[in-house]
C-alpha cells in the first residue's frame, strides 16, 4: 500500500481471528460514480439530475458540485492498484447513465463506454470481481426534463439502458445491482427535494418509487435474457424501526415508518405485491392507479441476490399535543402520509451524519430479510461512516471509523451464525468523496482525499480493513 513506512493498525486483530467468516466470503468496498469519477463533462458525458443540482445555488452546502470529486475518471488504474493492496476481492462501482447513454435515449456513448471496460479490466487485472451497480441516483437530466421518475416511460429507458451496458462488459462482469436506495431516489428526490432533483411532491415520490422497481423488473428481464449465467440483484437500504414505548401510538407510528422505509420495496421485489396497511397509509396521497396489470409481476421477477444497506435505526413516536418533535431524519417530507411522525434521539453516540451508531441493528435487518422475505443470499452492499478526519504526520488514525467497522462486521459475524446467508460485505466507502447534498464536508472513505492536490492517503481503517480481509476474520472480544 502507499505509506509503507506506516505499521499496521494495533488493535481487535492481534489475537488471532476467533471470529472466522465463511471461506469464499467477499470482502469488498462500495462507490458511486458522481461521488468520485469527475469529468463531469468530459469523453462525451453530459448533465446528470446531480449536475443540476449542485449547480443550483442553495442545494448543496458549499456550493461543492461534483465537477471534479476525486478525479477518479483520471486516475481509475492507480486507484485500482490501491484497491489491490488493500486485499479488496471486490468492487462495487456505478456506471454513470449519462456518461454511457447521455440523452437518456437513443445512441451510446463510446468513450463513455471505454472507460468502464478499462475500468473492469483493471480490476480482473488485479484479480478482483467487478460489481456493477447501474443505476446510483444519476437519472440524465433530459429524462427529468421528460418527467423523471415519476414518469412511466423512464422504466422502459432504464431497460434498455441496462442492455447497452450489458453489452459492453457483460462477459466480464458477474455480479450487477440494478438500483441503488430506490427509497432515496424516490423520497429523498421526489419528496422532501433534500436530494436530485429537487421537487417536493408526496404523490410523485409514490409513483417515483413504482417506476423505479418497475424499472429494476424490466432490467432484470433484460439482462437475463442477455446475461443468463450473471447474478443479478438489487440493493435496498433498510432500517430496523423501534416504537419509543409501548405506546399505541408510538407502535402504529412504528408501523407507518417501516411501511415507507422497508416494506415499501420488499413487498413489491419479494412477494410481488404492496402491503394492504401501506395503501391504506397512503390513500390520502394517491390512489395507486399508478400501478397498472402485470406490473407487480415484472417488479417480482426471480432474482439471484438481495444487497442491503445498513447505517442505523429509526426510533419513533406519536406527535405530542402542543409538543415540537425531538428530531427530524431529513424532513418529515420524506415520509408521505407520515409527516406527524416524531423521530426520536436517544442519546446514543452517533457519527458525524448524526446517525445513531447501531450494531445490533444489522443483525435484526439482516434476519428480517431472511427469516420473512428469502432465502436468496445476503449481501451488505453499504455500511459505513462519517467522522472528521485530520491529517497528522501523513496518518490519518479514524479509530472512531475502524471501530464501526468492527462492531458491524461482528454483528455480520452474529447474523450468519443466526443462519442468515450472507455471504458478502462491502465497506462505505473507498474513498472520501461528495457526499450529495452535504458535498465534500462529509468523509466516509477509508482513503482520505484532499481535494485541492488528489493525493491519497489510506486510513488506519483501511490497513485494518486490509487485515481482516487478509485472515478471512476478527479476534473475539
Amino acid at each position: 500500500m502507499s505509506n509503507p513506512t506506516h505499521p499496521p493498525a494495533v488493535g481487535v486483530l492481534d489475537q488471532g481471528p476467533e471470529l472466522t467468516f465463511p471461506p469464499g466470503f467477499l470482502w469488498g468496498a462500495a462507490t458511486a460514480a458522481y461521488q468520485i469519477e469527475g469529468a463531469a463533462a468530459e469523453g462525451g458525458r453530459t448533465p446528470s439530475i446531480w449536475d443540476t443540482f449542485s449547480h443550483t445555488e442553495g442545494r448543496v452546502v458549499s456550493g461543492h458540485t461534483g465537477d471534479v470529486a476525486c478525479d477518479h475518471y483520471h486516475r481509475m488504474p492507480d486507484d485500482v492498484r490501491l484497491m489491490a493492496e488493500l486485499g479488496l476481492k471486490s468492487y462495487r462501482f456505478s456506471v454513470s447513465w449519462p456518461r454511457v447513454q447521455p440523452g437518456g435515449t437513443g445512441g451510446v456513448n463510446q468513450e463513455g463506454l471505454d472507460f468502464y471496460r478499462r475500468l473492469v479490466d483493471e480490476l480482473l487485472a488485479n484479480g478482483i470481481e467487478p460489481w456493477l451497480t447501474l443505476y446510483h441516483w444519476d437519472l440524465p437530466q433530459p429524462l427529468e426534463d421528460a418527467g423523471g421518475w415519476p414518469v412511466r416511460d423512464t422504466a422502459g429507458r432504464f431497460a434498455d439502458y441496462a442492455s447497452l451496458v450489458a453489452d459492453a462488459v457483460g462477459d466480464r462482469v458477474k455480479y450487477w445491482t440494478t438500483l441503488n436506495e430506490p427509497w432515496c431516489s424516490a423520497f429523498l428526490g421526489y419528496g422532501s427535494g433534500a436530494h436530485a432533483p429537487g421537487r417536493s411532491d408526496g404523490a410523485d415520490s409514490v409513483r417515483a418509487g413504482h417506476h423505479l422497481m418497475l424499472g429494476h423488473g424490466l432490467a432484470v428481464q433484460a439482462l437475463r435474457a442477455k446475461l443468463p449465467q450473471a447474478q443479478l440483484g438489487v440493493t435496498v437500504n433498510l432500517y430496523p424501526v423501534t416504537p419509543a414505548s409501548d405506546d399505541p401510538g408510538d407502535v402504529d407510528a412504528a408501523r407507518r415508518i417501516d411501511g415507507l422505509a422497508n416494506r415499501f420495496f420488499l413487498d413489491p421485489l419479494l412477494r410481488g405485491s404492496y402491503p394492504a396497511d401501506l395503501t391504506a397509509d397512503l390513500a390520502e396521497v394517491t390512489d395507486f392507479g399508478h400501478v397498472r396489470d402485470g406490473d407487480l409481476e415484472i417488479i417480482s421477477t426471480p432474482l439471484d441476490l438481495v444487497g442491503i444497506n445498513y447505517y442505523s435505526r429509526h426510533v419513533v413516536a406519536a406527535p405530542v399535543a402542543g409538543e415540537e418533535p425531538d428530531k427530524y431524519w431529513r424532513a418529515p417530507s420524506c415520509w408521505p402520509g407520515s409527516e406527524d411522525v416524531r423521530f426520536v434521539t436517544r442519546g446514543v453516540p452517533v457519527t458525524d451524519m448524526d446517525w445513531e451508531i447501531d450494531a445490533p441493528g444489522l443483525v435484526e435487518t439482516l434476519r428480517r430479510v431472511h427469516e420473512e422475505y428469502t432465502d436468496l443470499p445476503l449481501y451488505v452492499t453499504e455500511n459505513g461512516s462519517a467522522f472528521v478526519d485530520t491529517v497528522q504526520d501523513g496518518r490519518v488514525d479514524d479509530v472512531d471509523r475502524l471501530a464501526y467497522f468492527d462492531a458491524h462486521l461482528r454483528a455480520s459475524h452474529e447474523a450468519i451464525a443466526a443462519g442468515v446467508p450472507l455471504r458478502g460485505y462491502f465497506a462505505w466507502s473507498l474513498m472520501d468523496n461528495f457526499e450529495w447534498a452535504w458535498g465534500y464536508t462529509k468523509r466516509f472513505g477509508m482513503i482520505w482525499i484532499d481535494y485541492d492536490t488528489q493525493a491519497r492517503i489510506p486510513k488506519s481503517s483501511a490497513r485494518w480493513y486490509a487485515e481482516v480481509i487478509r485472515r478471512n476474520g476478527l479476534a473475539a472480544q
